[in-house]
């Protein structure tokens, strides 16, 4: 292992030798896609050879030292540093200005209560998912328009690819063996980033309103999307009890369990739905509490056995209805999506995590 030069003058901090050591390949993305392959590096997709150049490109552009640690990432408990991201980085394609984004989103899922180790090892198909705040989205491009959660063209696959990698050759999430997760998503391929569309939204920005204004990202356990579709509600009253009402169904994750009140749901509105909700309640706590009233079922849809846990942990409440979620603030909401109405988007938890919001 070489040293690091942290030695600063007026021009800066000088980073003379990265940490990592060196594997000589042909100069041929073909040939290094296959060392990849073989050593259990890659995701199936062509990769970027991470060249020295391109990998102290994207230490510089983090703002950090290469031997800078995140912190230990779960199963492996891996120690995942700077230019150990920026490798990966390199490896998916993402830009070097997008990573102190990424730095910052891999710092926030070491937080205790995002609880890492469950979501990389679950039998669920859950994916951290990052949702932007702020200036930086537009710097970035990261999408919140048309096509934002996937289809759009831009960077934002390759940041979540790379958060993907890291956590393939840093946190150890092998598929089979650490990780069980029965069927996986493409979203354990290319992640989720999205941003959110903050000058078409009625409601302060989904970062400010959970501490952090500006810019800021969102890390949130994801199990996939679920289109919510209408087009007969014509006032936000309708339209919000028929989107609360569509997040219920028996089996998801959030019916699993004892406790209401830890689970998370994002819901994803699109503008001109945002407008129409707005007209009705222009508070978002508002919209939060009608969504909890009106995301529950009642408890005699589930077969006998499922009652009987239910009513013994205290989830049946007045009229004989099992809640969703528990607390209204615990019903995300955040506006981004194209112009063509009729649709939400509801992101689901997989249950024991709670989303950790951050500057970068």
């Amino acid at each position: 292992m070489t040293q690091i030069d942290r030695s600063c003058g007026p021009e800066g901090c000088q980073l003379d030798w990265l940490v990592s050591s060196r594997v000589e390949v042909e100069d041929d993305p073909a040939a290094f896609l296959r060392l990849a392959t073989d050593s259990g590096w890659g995701d199936g997709l062509p990769l970027i050879p991470p060249t020295e150049a391109l990998v102290r490109e994207h230490v510089a552009a983090s703002g950090r030292f290469p031997d800078d640690s995140l912190g230990d990432l779960p199963p492996r408990n891996g120690r995942c540093t700077v230019e150990k991201v920026a490798i990966n980085a390199v490896m998916a394609g993402a830009p070097p200005e997008s990573m102190p984004l990424i730095c910052t989103a891999l710092e926030a899922m070491t937080e205790p209560d995002f609880n890492l180790f469950a979501l990389n090892t679950t039998t669920c198909c859950v994916v951290p998912g990052l949702f932007v705040n702020g200036p930086s989205r537009d710097r970035l491009g990261i999408p919140y328009g048309a096509g934002c959660f996937g289809g759009q063209a831009g960077p934002a696959p390759a940041i979540g690819r790379a958060i993907r990698l890291v956590m393939r050759n840093v946190a150890g999430q092998v598929v089979g063996q650490t990780s069980k997760s029965v069927f996986g998503q493409p979203g354990r391929v290319t992640g989720v980033v999205v941003a959110e569309w903050e000058e078409r939204s009625p409601w302060a920005p989904l970062g400010e309103r959970l501490g952090v204004p500006g810019d800021a990202v969102t890390v949130k356990d994801v199990t996939g999307t679920i289109d919510v579709a209408d087009i007969t509600a014509t006032n936000g009253v309708d339209l919000l009890e028929l989107i609360g009402k569509s997040l219920a169904f028996l089996g998801t994750n959030a019916f699993i369990g004892p406790d209401d009140d830890e689970h998370e749901i994002l819901v994803a509105i699109a503008p001109p739905w945002a407008d129409l909700i707005a007209a009705a309640y222009p508070d978002i706590e508002a919209v939060q509490e009608k969504l909890c009233e009106h995301a529950s079922l009642p408890v005699d849809w589930w077969p006998e056995p499922h009652r009987e846990v239910h009513e013994a942990s205290g989830r049946v409440r007045a009229g004989g209805r099992v809640s969703l979620i528990g607390r209204p603030e615990n019903m995300m909401v955040m506006v981004c999506g194209g112009l063509g109405n009729l649709h939400a988007l509801a992101l689901h938890t997989f249950g024991p995590t709670h989303s950790v919001t951050r500057p970068f």
